[in-house]
């Protein structure tokens, strides 16, 4: 378990938000399979919801503006100490601002960005909201990974902006493993493919995919499946824990992991 109490390192995966058709459902959902309750901020915060665990914040949950494309995804923030360089430094390599930074409120300062690619993903520099206070546990992302069809370009654009560490992983897989500059700490990965078919359908587009943290895979996906959503690909394991590919009730896809234990532990 970590828990979060202040701004991490630039490139950290630091939040993550979705927008969905209908509130009500999705907190059904999500508040069955991983065990969220939800606070409401109001008219104030454009009643954005924040998804809870033990009262502390791990993810953000809103209606999906009418006048936004029908498609619905989970997206990842990193860590931006200055999220005004690191949008420049993003337009430099390449990328789309789809949205400027901005202030919310008090809570900090926010942009959204494409990679060169498509891949969409968010910049936050937290100040009284440092973004997701409990990871790595049950109910948490615990992983974050692009899949994306062009693996060297990616690691490159996401280098330029982070200053990762990018390097393959052994074997035949086409991916590649982001580690945080400085402490070397694995962050993420990036997967060859043509991308995620994304909530609402249409062609596959290049996505960040999340991991959430779940005691068992296997009674994951049974509660997926029971509270309308679907399931890609079942249960199966490998060295770094035993996890399933899922959507939610509108097609959202993402992944619920039980991680193998620490080396010792």
């Amino acid at each position: 378990m970590t828990q979060v109490t202040s701004n991490p390192p630039d490139g950290t995966p630091n939040w993550l938000d979705i927008g969905v058709p209908g509130l009500d459902r999705a907190k059904t959902f999500y508040g069955t399979l991983l065990g969220w309750q939800f606070q409401d901020t109001g008219p104030e915060g454009g009643d954005y919801n924040l998804c809870t665990l033990r009262g502390e914040p791990v993810a953000g949950l809103m209606a999906n503006p009418a006048d936004q494309p029908d498609v619905y995804w989970w997206n990842v923030y990193f860590a931006a100490d200055d999220c005004d360089g690191l949008v420049e430094r993003a337009a430099d390599a390449g990328g789309e601002v789809v949205v400027p930074a901005m202030d919310v409120m008090d809570q900090g300062r926010m942009a959204v960005l494409k990679d060169p690619q498509g891949g969409q993903f968010g910049l936050w520099r937290g100040r009284s909201h440092p973004g997701s206070r409990i990871v790595n546990e049950p109910g948490s992302f615990v992983w974050n990974e692009l899949v994306t069809p062009d693996t060297a370009a990616a690691g490159e654009f996401y280098r330029a902006v982070f200053g990762y560490e990018v390097e393959p992983m052994p074997g035949d897989m086409d991916y590649l493993v982001l580690r945080r500059a400085g402490d070397g700490r694995y962050i993420g990965g990036i997967l060859g493919g043509p991308g995620l078919v994304l909530g609402g359908g249409g062609d596959p587009v290049p996505s960040w995919a999340t991991y959430f943290a779940v005691d068992d895979a296997d009674e994951a996906v049974r509660r997926v499946r029971a509270g309308g959503g679907t399931v890609d690909a079942e249960p199966a394991d490998s060295p770094y824990g035993r996890s399933a590919s899922v959507r939610d009730p509108f097609g959202v896809p993402f992944h619920v992991m039980k991680p193998a234990p620490e080396p010792g532990s």
